[in-house]
């Protein structure tokens, strides 16, 4: 990659981020209290509560920082504690279903990139057996503790099974 295209990525990126359109940090603990929509974006009006896994702030992650090496992928990837912080921000604003998917993607954060794919894949219609996808909901919810994408999987297979969309159905 160029280095004007990798600049050009990286303003782009922190645009969306000072914007609030999204959120590629981590962040602390909320103690107690309970974000609403005078928090978002939460990088302009909550900074305190950004930071990276790697304990930087959104103030460390610069064009100068990228091209020198100082950040790293793992220090812009979303996290599961700003997804949820997220959520909370979805529910105030009344977009319960926003806010679910901020939470169940919170779920799949510590789940490999490799394996997301692979259950991807294998979600997609006539992919899998109903076995297979109740296995998958077995991993998620046992290995990753991830009990709302579990659900959901679990739901699939369900019905796929009533609409004839399972492996050897078509």
């Amino acid at each position: 990659m160029n280095q004007e295209a990798l600049e050009n990525m990286v303003r782009n990126i922190l645009q969306e981020v000072n914007s609030g359109a999204v959120s590629t940090t981590t962040s602390q603990k909320v103690s107690g209290d309970t974000l609403t929509v005078r928090d978002y974006p939460l990088g302009k009006k909550r900074p305190e509560l950004v930071k990276t896994s790697t304990s930087k702030s959104l103030d460390d992650i610069t064009l100068k920082s990228v091209l020198d090496g100082t950040i790293k992928p793992e220090d812009v990837r979303v996290t599961a504690e700003t997804l949820k912080m997220q959520a909370q921000v979805a529910r105030d604003a009344g977009r319960a279903t926003l806010a679910n998917n901020f939470e169940r993607a919170a779920e799949l954060t510590i789940v490999p990139d490799e394996r997301i794919l692979e259950i991807y894949n294998a979600m997609r219609p006539y992919r899998s057996s109903k076995e297979e996808l109740l296995a998958i909901a077995d991993e998620l919810e046992s290995v990753y503790h991830a009990t709302i994408c579990s659900n959901y999987v679990r739901e699939a297979a369900q019905l796929y099974q009533e609409r004839k969309k399972l492996k050897g159905d078509n």
